[in-house]
């Protein structure tokens, strides 16, 4: 497969299934919408063999994956169509190797049923599976190397406020999976029991508790805000748009009452396109 066809597998991945990421990639010039439609692939890639069923044995899917992603680094490109994209983005955009491989490690984490103990070790699986995210796309989005210094730590913290959200929404259907990422020191500290976090109704505890969780990740928000001015006017609208969308989707949860657990909370279509307008201009 050509690198253009590559690309153009990719986009079609992005297009399909990056709901809430999508959007913002409109905003960047061709190259880097089709570096984000790249990366975006590689890790939809790695979370569907964690949580989909692409394979049947996802421990050795994900092993399989991080020996292509290594064979891949030393010039033997194997045979999944996002490869070749992938490895042009990563070497046109000079993103460290490492990166990718605590995203493969992130979500090897959710390969068994788990329970976070405490906040520092569920800001451990936050940084793996999106700040790390946010450290690759950052030089996607033209910061450059003089200013890493101060850019990483801020899109470390954006990674943890977009992760935070999407725990604090999705608590119902992680527990079905035999997750819960809230960490057990909190539940203790406001009284919840797990069961709680299957429903079909809010207790007073829990609606404490995820305001607690939502204030952190409000924290980590407007810690994190410093990145966009300091990102070049070629990304700039785009990171915009992609921090506006998740922080109207922590928004939209608190005016909702955290109301969680019945259907997943969304934000409409014409919200996402209202912010791409906005951030266009």
């Amino acid at each position: 497969m050509t690198v253009a066809e590559s690309y153009q597998h990719c986009e079609q991945v992005a297009r399909r299934e990056a709901r809430n990421f999508y959007y913002s990639f409109l905003l960047l010039d061709r190259p880097r919408r089709h570096a984000m439609c790249a990366i975006y692939a590689f890790m939809r890639y790695c979370d569907d063999l964690s949580d989909g069923d692409i394979v049947e044995d996802r421990a050795a899917g994900i092993a399989t994956w991080k020996a292509d992603l290594e064979r891949a680094f030393r010039g033997e490109v194997p045979q999944h169509p996002l490869w070749p994209a992938f490895l042009d983005t990563v070497a046109k955009f000079g993103i460290p190797h490492k990166y990718f491989f605590e995203m493969i490690e992130g979500v090897s984490s959710d390969l068994e049923p788990r329970r976070v103990q405490t906040f520092d070790e569920l800001y451990g699986y936050c940084y793996k599976v999106a700040s790390v995210v946010g450290l690759v796309i950052i030089r996607i989005f033209g910061i450059e190397n003089d200013n890493f210094v101060i850019a990483e730590p801020l899109a470390e913290k954006c990674g943890i406020a977009f992760q935070l959200t999407n725990i604090i929404r999705d608590v119902r259907e992680d527990y079905e999976n035999g997750r819960v990422y809230l960490p057990a020191k909190d539940l203790v500290q406001f009284g919840v029991e797990e069961q709680a976090l299957r429903g079909p109704t809010l207790t007073p505890a829990l609606r404490s508790l995820l305001a607690f969780e939502a204030g952190r990740a409000r924290q980590y928000f407007l810690e994190s805000a410093p990145l966009v001015a300091m990102t070049p006017s070629i990304g700039r609208k785009s990171l915009r748009a992609l921090i506006a969308v998740y922080s109207q989707l922590l928004d939209k949860i608190v005016d909702s009452g955290y109301e969680v657990l019945g259907p997943r909370v969304r934000l409409p279509l014409w919200r996402k396109l209202w912010i791409l307008v906005s951030n266009a201009i």
